[in-house]
């Protein structure tokens, strides 16, 4: 159960799809594997659902597929024998609720007060839909509602879109976003898997937050560092101050631009990204084939903030750091 709900978080983006056809399923599932997004809430909201999920389960291994809308235990058995890995349901049902947890189901049912996080967390439930989310007051009401609860965290739906949906994943209370922008049932009906396509990696590149915000330039010595750091500042105007890296050799700051200790393979120096989340950033690698320099790893209250990658990138290595 924890697995699956990991998973999600790692991923980020939960698209929230209605399928009127079930033989759309498979060229669905297909269009948001190829943007980089294995996973599908399909909901009970048509007949074509049960189908839908059996279809991607079978076809598609690779993503992850579950049951969204689900209101019934009925409604669950069915989900679940068609392939379905996840439960959401649009409310607290515990007749719904208690099932899933006898039957190891992971499920997250949904909550936009007190009383229903109460009751979630009464069962030991701590991934929690947030629902109907802009509607219940956004972000500003999710903090506020969540304020007295730790060790809990949610997956907004209803009113998610690219506009928001950063804001919302930059907060630590969110464990993914769900939304139906980038597969809509019409888009699906008339067979615009290109443009789900599209949508999908534009949703993932949201999640993940990737942003550049430095190049240094590595020196094997650091007087070499030092002079190449003046040289900086006086051609350039550079404003360039000295700190340490995180192994506590000479580092100097400015105009986008580091110089510091050399990194072994990487004759060009190393590219500084960014990310909103380390965790899903790994993640989305590894399905890239890309790994870690396991002893670069730096962490902060048992968190990874600062990691090198294990490929490098035109002759420089990069160095992901999370904002």
């Amino acid at each position: 159960m924890e697995e699956v709900l990991k998973g999600i978080g790692e991923i980020g983006v939960v698209p929230v799809v209605r399928i009127e056809d079930a033989k759309d399923a498979v060229p669905l599932g297909e269009a948001l594997l190829a943007g980089d997004l294995p996973l599908a809430e399909i909901t009970f909201r048509t007949e074509a659902a049960e189908q839908a999920i059996e279809n991607i389960s079978i076809a598609l291994p690779d993503m992850l597929v579950g049951a969204g809308t689900v209101l019934t235990v009925e409604q669950v058995k069915k989900a679940r024998a068609a392939g379905a890995k996840f439960i959401v349901s649009p409310g607290f049902n515990p007749r719904v609720v208690d099932y899933c947890l006898e039957q190891g189901i992971p499920v997250t049912p949904g909550v936009n007060s007190p009383t229903s996080i109460e009751m979630a967390l009464e069962r030991g439930l701590n991934v929690l839909k947030f629902f109907p989310a802009e509607a219940s007051g956004g972000l500003a009401m999710l903090k506020a509602v969540a304020g007295p609860y730790g060790g809990v965290s949610f997956i907004p739906t209803g009113g998610i879109n690219t506009r928001n949906m950063r804001s919302y994943l930059a907060s630590g209370l969110v464990h993914a976003c769900g939304g139906s922008w980038m597969a809509r049932a019409d888009m699906i009906a008339a067979g615009r898997f290109a443009e789900i396509t599209q949508l999908a990696r534009e949703a993932v590149s949201l999640a993940l937050g990737f942003a550049f915000e430095r190049v240094s330039l590595c020196e094997d010595v650091p007087a070499a560092a030092a002079a190449s750091a003046r040289l900086l500042s006086e051609v350039f105007n550079f404003t360039l101050t000295e700190t340490r890296d995180e192994q506590g050799g000479p580092l100097f700051t400015g105009g986008g631009v580091e110089l510091g200790s050399a990194i072994p393979g990487a004759s060009g120096g190393v590219l500084v990204l960014s990310t909103l989340s380390m965790a899903r950033a790994l993640a989305y690698l590894k399905r890239k084939g890309v790994g870690i320099v396991t002893d670069s790893l730096v962490e902060k209250q048992g968190e990874c903030v600062s990691v090198t990658l294990d490929s490098s990138m035109g002759g420089f290595a990069v160095r992901l750091i999370r904002t």
